[in-house]
């Protein structure tokens, strides 16, 4: 059965693993058709590759099923003689790999602190190894919104980062995983800013991983022809990396000079992917689109880093998705308001006016006028379809020297 799982694409994933098929799981068990250790076995094997998919469903927390895991759980943790860690364990990840983050807080003060130990270790033998790469994908599935204490989380999931970045002993899944659980405690302590900035170096090591992943991924491949199914899960991961520094770059405020390394890898894979991959271009778009809407990324990061003349291009497509054509408006909505905001600060201030100039010179010589022009009788179906924060005044496109 595992291996039929491993075997499904995503549309056939979704279509197997519904609420009816997990509630008569729930009924064999009971009517002790199948067994519950089998059970476990087989939807924690199912959560894992629904992450390797990136692939998440309501089914698993609607279905009786997770309720009965739930109960399971805390009587287990409950226990204080002849607690079964493994059961305990097996029921975490099962319940967390399978959930869509909206994880009841009760459980989850069980569940992390559980899966926060599994991850953490360090012994080398393939047995705990697997271990750890089965906890680190089910807490990137934690709730971004379920608030927990610094203390419980922080010097576990950092010293496995750093043992990694030592060893490079985690699959390119558990690390990037790694990373999603901590971006996703971000948005409750901004003071974890230095540590995800300056101690672990986000930017440069999502850098360094999306160009490994990029570079095992045939881009070149004819429209018809299927990837094999090494290169899906690259592309998997690569994907789930866009997404998480879509949330970062608008969720942090602490800049760094290696944010322009990693906007150059996500520009280099839009134009590795654009005519190939419908889905990586737009999320490579939309991730530049929400860094130039927030201060942690410069203007001049965006002109250094290639992002600009990126979109830019997508615009002088003969042929426009709409989506990406509102995600590049945006940008440049986005540019212009800031460009045109003058800084207290005399060298910030300076720095503006020089990135102005390059930027006004940028758009003058690819005909962004035109360009601008030529879409403005569509902005209102942009607004009307998109619900965004198009300007209908084409002026404020523009970046005036």
């Amino acid at each position: 059965m595992n291996e039929m799982i491993d075997e499904m694409d995503k549309e056939e994933f979704k279509s197997v693993f519904t609420k009816e098929l997990i509630n008569k799981i729930l009924n064999m068990i009971e009517e002790r058709k199948i067994c519950l250790g089998n059970t476990i076995f087989l939807l924690k094997h199912a959560g894992y590759c629904a992450a390797l998919k990136n692939e998440w469903s309501r089914c698993f927390e609607e279905s009786s099923l997770n309720e009965r895991f739930e109960a399971m759980i805390i009587e287990e943790e409950k226990k204080k003689e002849e607690k079964n860690e493994k059961l305990l364990v097996d029921l975490c990840e099962c319940y967390a790999l399978l959930g869509e983050n909206d994880i009841f807080s009760e459980v989850l003060s069980i569940i992390v602190p559980c899966l926060l130990k599994v991850a953490s270790k360090k012994e080398g033998n393939e047995e705990t190894q697997k271990e750890v790469e089965m906890a680190l994908p089910a807490l990137s599935n934690v709730n971004a919104y379920y608030e927990m204490k610094r203390d419980l989380y922080l010097n576990e999931i950092k010293e496995t980062m750093k043992y990694h970045q030592e060893h490079r002993n985690l699959t390119q899944l558990s690390y990037q995983s790694a990373w999603q659980f901590l971006y996703n405690r971000n948005f409750f302590f901004n003071e974890l800013e230095s540590v995800i900035v300056n101690e672990l170096h986000c930017a440069r090591e999502a850098a360094r991983e999306l160009e490994e992943l990029s570079r095992n991924v045939d881009w070149k491949k004819k429209g018809g022809e299927k990837m094999n199914k090494e290169e899906t899960k690259k592309e998997v991961i690569l994907t789930r990396w866009i997404e998480t520094f879509s949330i970062y770059f608008r969720d942090c405020r602490l800049r760094n000079e290696e944010y322009i390394c990693l906007l150059s890898r996500i520009v280099q894979i839009y134009r590795a992917a654009k005519g190939n991959n419908g889905v990586i271009s737009i999320l490579c778009i939309q991730s530049l689109r929400t860094a130039s809407d927030y201060g942690v990324v410069k203007v001049e990061d965006l002109l250094k880093s290639g992002a600009i003349d990126a979109v830019l291009e997508e615009l002088n497509r003969p042929t426009l998705n709409e989506d990406m054509t509102n995600g590049c408006l945006q940008f440049f909505t986005n540019v212009s308001e800031r460009l045109n905001e003058k800084n207290k600060d005399e060298k910030e201030e300076e720095e503006r006016k020089v990135a102005k100039m390059e930027m006004f010179e940028k758009l003058e010589e690819e005909g962004f006028e035109d360009i601008i022009t030529g879409f403005h009788e569509t902005f209102e179906f942009f607004q009307r379809n998109y619900d965004c924060g198009l300007s209908l005044n084409a002026e404020d496109y523009f970046v005036n020297a």
